[in-house]
Parts: C-alpha cells; structure tokens; sequence
C-alpha cells in the first residue's frame, strides 16, 4: 500500500479510501449492501491489504453502515490505526447548527467511537447561512469530535465561499473534497478541481469506476446492483453512446498493460493528482484487483489517449442552485 497526506490535516492516508456505502441492512437505502459478516470480511481484508482509510455517511442504510463499520474495525484493529469519515447534510435540518450538533453525536454512537477524524458536508446547503454552517464545524475541531473537515460535490465557487467564510471568521477550513470524478464524467477540471490545487485541499472522489462501467469491456450487466441502481443509470447511461468509446480505450490499454480495466481506470486517477479515490466493492476480489493498481504507471500519453474522446456532460453531483 502506499500513502499520502489529507490536505493540510497532517493525517496520512492509504492512497485508497474504501467507501463503506456497500454496506447496511437491506432495503434501508439500496437491496445490495452487504450484511454485518460479508462486511466484516471486506473490512479484514482492506485491513490486511494496508487500507486505513474509511468513508461512510449518517444517511447510508439509515446508520446501519456505520454501526456495521464500527463492529469491523474494532474485531479488526484498533482506533488510532484507522482514519474514519463520516457526513453530514441529508438529514432534517440539514447544514443547520441544531442539526449538526445533533448528527455528529448520532455518528460517534453509531461508529462506537469519540472522535471522527475526517467531517465532510455531503452536499452544499443553499438554506442555511454559510457563518452557521462553518462556525459550528469548527467548534466541533476544538472540542475533539473531529480532527478534520471535508465537502463533497458542489459547484466551484460555492466551496471557494465557504472557504473564504471560514478564513474570514478564524475558523476550521476544508482539508479534502470528496467529488464525483472519473473517466466518464470530469466537469470539475473546469473549476473546482483548479480551486482544491490552490488551497491544497486534497482530493478523494466518489464513483471512480463509473459504477462499474470501467471495468468491463461491455457498458450492461446483469448484477443485482446493474439492475437497480437507478442513481448510476441517472449519471452515466445517457451517454453511453459517446462514453463506450472511452471504455474501449480503458480495455485497450488494460490489455497492453496486463493489467485489468480497473487497474487501469484507477490508476488514471493518481496521475490527475488525486490522493484516494473511494472504491465500494462487494468481493474480495475486487478489492484484491483495485489495490493492485498501485503498481500500474501510467504515461502523460497514455492520459492524453485517454482523455481525448470525452464531451461535456450535464452535472451530476452537486446540487442545482436554488433561482431567487
């Protein structure tokens, strides 16, 4: 495994952050997450592997993920060998301080911990003023529930406000963004993948394969989770016809390399600068294939190849601004 700094936090990472949405009782979000000994097994072997970096949310499974993260980790290893994230926004209240205060607690139950050491806003909350939002996470650093702050998905220049709010008010400013990146859907290279370079905020990107469409050679499946993930049909099958050349490439190279097509789409990533995409897997082979990307280099040429073929697509993330 190799490692790497989370922004300016001084926390160290594996270079691959295992997503902990696959897990969580069934039915409660989505019908293919993993039970509590199927999650146990992935955990052991992230573990072994060198993985020590884990993403979860108080909204995945109802909390069931977390509370199926906590008993993992604590058959596995101890609490100061791993770096837990956890969110917050899709609850009542949203980025309020009331509801803050109150999800962060339920996450520290739930993880059967004191301290996450990584709090990432899931979404930007157009409702509540950003001073509310960024003074309340801040005085959650310097009571020791968190070490660090993330955001995920947004626009550009909301993340630069918050930022800016949090400087101006002396307060805990953002490490990592957690955004949706990959082959098939790069629209935050315009801006806010520039404004992370400046701040030196770390990147840690959600769906890194496309939801699997770039790992295999053909765009359908007929996996239980190809077959109800209406959320990834949303994101990628409007352009399948463009994108299907894109994955082309990705078999192509996977194929001149020796490597597999994960290997490949994941080893993209390091080269565009990113510190730990989150990979879900519900195989222990999966997880086997996508730290053995480490050891797939590939060239600026490479990337070029890659890259060529792209079109703009709509935004799938962050959320639309609300019109006045």
């Amino acid at each position: 495994m190799k490692y790497g700094t989370l922004g300016t936090s001084g926390i160290e990472v594996s270079k691959l952050c295992l997503g902990c949405m696959t897990f969580g009782k069934r039915g409660t979000m989505h019908d293919w997450t993993l039970d509590p000994r199927e999650t146990d097994a992935i955990i052991a072997r992230a573990l072994e592997l060198g993985i020590n970096f884990f993403d979860t949310a108080n909204c995945y499974s109802q909390g069931t993920s977390e509370e199926y993260l906590r008993d993992a980790l604590k058959a596995h290893t101890s609490r100061e060998k791993v770096v837990i994230a956890t969110k917050v926004y899709y609850n009542e209240g949203g980025l309020s301080r009331a509801a803050i205060m109150r999800e962060i607690d339920g996450s520290l139950k739930r993880l059967g911990t004191d301290y996450v050491d990584l709090y990432i806003i899931h979404r930007f909350d157009q409702t509540v003023p950003m001073d509310e939002t960024m003074s309340t996470l801040d005085s959650l650093v310097r009571s020791g529930k968190v070490r660090a702050l993330g955001a995920s998905a947004m626009y550009g220049y909301q993340f630069h406000n918050l930022q800016d709010v949090a400087e101006k008010g002396g307060w805990t400013k953002f490490v990592s963004m957690q955004n949706h990146y990959n082959l098939l859907y790069r629209e935050d290279e315009r801006e806010l993948i520039p404004i992370c370079e400046q701040m030196q905020v770390a990147r840690t990107p959600y769906s890194p394969l496309a939801a699997g469409r770039l790992c295999r050679p053909t765009w359908h499946t007929d996996t239980l989770r190809s077959q109800t993930d209406k959320v990834a049909v949303a994101k990628y099958d409007s352009t399948e016809e463009n994108d299907v050349k894109i994955v082309a490439r990705v078999a192509e190279l996977a194929e001149r390399y020796n490597a597999s097509m994960t290997q490949i789409a994941l080893a993209w990533h390091w080269k565009k600068g990113v510190l730990a995409p989150i990979i879900g897997v519900s195989k222990l082979k999966y997880l086997d294939d996508a730290v053995g990307a480490l050891d797939v280099e590939l060239t600026d040429a490479d990337v070029e190849y890659l890259d060529e073929l792209y079109l703009p697509h709509k935004i799938m993330g962050a959320l639309p601004p609300k019109s006045n």
